[in-house]
Formats: C-alpha cells, sequence, structure tokens
C-alpha cells in the first residue's frame, strides 16, 4: 500500500462521513414534519456505507493482486452504500385535535425519528470524521518526514 492510498481512504472515510452528518441534520431538521409534499409524515433517512470497488474476490483476483509486490489495491475506502427511509421505526401518533394535519379521531402522525437517537448518531459520525482527519493529517506528516529523509 502506497502512501497516496492511505490519503484516498481517509478522503473517501471522510466524504462518507460527511454526508451521513448531512443526512442526520436533516433527520433533526424534519423530526415534526407531520406533512411531505405527498401528504405523508417525514420518514426517517438511514445511510449506509460499504466498502470501495470490493466485488466478492476470487481467488484468481486475490492472486493477481499478490504476484506484485508493488501492485497498489483498487479496494481501499469507503462509499456510501446507499440513503434509505426508515422502514422499522415507528410513526408516533400524538392526541391534538387542534391540529390541521389531525384525523377525524384528533391523532396527528409525527415523524419516526427519534432526536436523542439522531443526536447520539451525529456524535458518532463527527467523531469517525475526526478520526479520519486525524488519520490523514498523519498521512500527511509520515510522507513529509518521508521526503526529508534524503536531504544531507
Amino acid at each position: 500500500m502506497g502512501v497516496f492510498d492511505s490519503f484516498s481512504i481517509n478522503a473517501s472515510g471522510l466524504t462518507a462521513e460527511r454526508l451521513r452528518m448531512d443526512v442526520i441534520s436533516e433527520n433533526i431538521a424534519n423530526a415534526n414534519t407531520t406533512r411531505t409534499s405527498n401528504g405523508d409524515p417525514y420518514t426517517r433517512k438511514v445511510v449506509t456505507f460499504e466498502t470501495k470497488n470490493n466485488p466478492e474476490p476470487s481467488f484468481n483476483s486475490i492472486l493477481a493482486s499478490n504476484q506484485s509486490k508493488y501492485a497498489t489495491s483498487n479496494m481501499a475506502g469507503v462509499k456510501v452504500g446507499g440513503i434509505y427511509n426508515d422502514t422499522h421505526s415507528e410513526y408516533k401518533m400524538v392526541y391534538d385535535p387542534s391540529h390541521p394535519d389531525a384525523d377525524e379521531n384528533g391523532y396527528v402522525l409525527y415523524p419516526n425519528v427519534n432526536t436523542i437517537t439522531e443526536m447520539t448518531n451525529l456524535i458518532d459520525a463527527s467523531r469517525a470524521y475526526e478520526a479520519n482527519a486525524t488519520a490523514f493529517s498523519t498521512s500527511k506528516s509520515i510522507a513529509q518526514q518521508g521526503l526529508t529523509i534524503g536531504k544531507g
């Protein structure tokens, strides 16, 4: 693995975690949105990650990648696998007959967003982003020190 591979891995982690923080922020911002453009309450979104360029490895692909000592791997890093609607969490039914979106019984269907869960996920994503930034900075420092080895 070359020094530029580590930059690529950390940069992909930074990009993925930034998108995750954006989606979490969208969830928090819409925690009380009872009606979207399609008439339903807002549905919480979830980001999934997957390995970048990682098809199921076969014996031949592993052998070919290891035959050359200087072969670089294209399977490094992370990417966003998708942004999906959370279909597992329940919507909240709140009795509020004065609300414009209340049904005939006076209940309002609120989004399936739990602010505490979202804030916990935001802290997790923020710390993962910081870890990638620190690793990127460390890789940069190592590369700079490597360039000064030859100076006399």
